[in-house]
């Protein structure tokens, strides 16, 4: 069966609930394990201006590090995390966490400097998690952001979802080799590369790439009308090829979650996806020939740039434009709750 025959298929097939795998019972085993001093420094209230505190650079945030955490509350925190990641994003997460340990080494840092630490990691909790009320946490940190959402144990958002690495691939060393983000480069280089001149012709926007992603740390994601070249204007085997970018992006979460916002991708149209690129077209890094490109939808915007560090130091984000953040109408709901009490 062809790659968008399947898609379609397996998309047509979903139900609309998504339930989450634990994740109201392991927020709430971690929390408990956290002294008083600790939760002060963990909880906030789900409709503060905190939630929307996101970046991906080194900087002070609230929330406590796993630099403040023991052995059980580590293991809790992770298990956390498991249940609302897929494997392969919870193990790149782990290692992007790791890679602060190779730019110790790369920027000769002194002992005494923290400013590349795996351990400045944070969590923060919004609202009281449980099966009858609206919550949700953040896991961040440099080159890591998650921001999830529920409604009561449904995951309605788990977006910004940012994944960063610096090196893009480590060069030397005992990592030596290591590309975390390896699915989010190939994909969208074999994309770029399937297309025939005309092609090209409408989907590079620029030849330089830009200096980082363009949502940034913006709290609304729109950019304005799409440009690059639309879906209808591929072929069907560049058509699953678009498709197998998008979902690299979409299956950081869950199969479930991820399902369901495939569903709503294809609810949007398919042919109102458009696929754009700026910069480099060869896939090498370390050159200084940098890359950018983004899918962006009714519902969906990807940003990928692979600019800093001679072209070796990777931004890719997720976005959902509806619901980021959880979504205006999850804030509103709980607001309307909280009204009725």
């Amino acid at each position: 069966m062809r790659p968008i025959i399947f898609l379609t298929t397996l998309l047509l097939s979903l139900t609309g609930t998504v339930k989450s795998q634990g994740s109201v019972e392991k927020a709430n085993q971690f929390i408990s394990q956290l002294n008083e001093s600790q939760k002060l420094n963990t909880l906030f209230p789900f409709d503060g201006e905190e939630r929307y505190n996101y970046h991906f650079v080194p900087y002070e945030r609230k929330g406590i590090t796993f630099n403040e955490m023991n052995a059980d509350q580590k293991t809790a925190a992770f298990d956390l995390l498991k249940t609302c990641l897929s494997e392969a994003a919870y193990n790149k997460t782990k290692e992007i966490m790791q890679l602060e340990n190779v730019l110790i080494e790369l920027e000769k840092r002194k002992p005494d400097d923290h400013f590349r630490d795996p351990g400045n990691y944070h969590i923060s909790i919004f609202g009281i998690p449980s099966a009858k009320t609206i919550w949700g946490w953040r896991f961040e940190g440099h080159h890591i952001s998650f921001n999830f959402s529920f409604d009561k144990k449904n995951l309605s958002s788990g977006t910004p979802a940012f994944l960063g690495t610096n090196p893009a691939i480590v060069l030397s060393g005992s990592k030596a080799g290591t590309q975390v983000l390896k699915d989010e480069t190939d994909r969208g280089f074999a994309l770029l590369n399937s297309l025939s001149k005309a092609q090209l012709q409408k989907t590079i926007i620029d030849t330089v790439a830009y200096k980082d992603i363009l949502s940034f740390d913006k709290r609304n994601a729109l950019l304005g009308d799409p440009a690059g070249i639309k879906y209808s204007d591929l072929n069907k085997s560049q058509q699953a090829l678009l498709l197998q970018l998008v979902s690299a992006y979409v299956h950081r979460f869950t199969t479930l979650f991820a399902d369901k916002m495939l569903k709503e991708i294809q609810q949007a149209g398919l042919d109102k996806l458009w696929f754009a690129w700026a910069g480099h077209t060869k896939a090498e890094m370390g050159n200084g020939n940098g890359a950018y490109y983004r899918v962006q939808g009714p519902t969906i915007l990807i940003e990928y740039d692979n600019t800093q560090n001679n072209s070796n130091h990777i931004h890719s984000v997720l976005r959902d434009l509806k619901h980021d953040f959880g979504g205006d109408d999850l804030l509103q709901h709980y607001k309307n709750d909280h009204s009725a009490h």
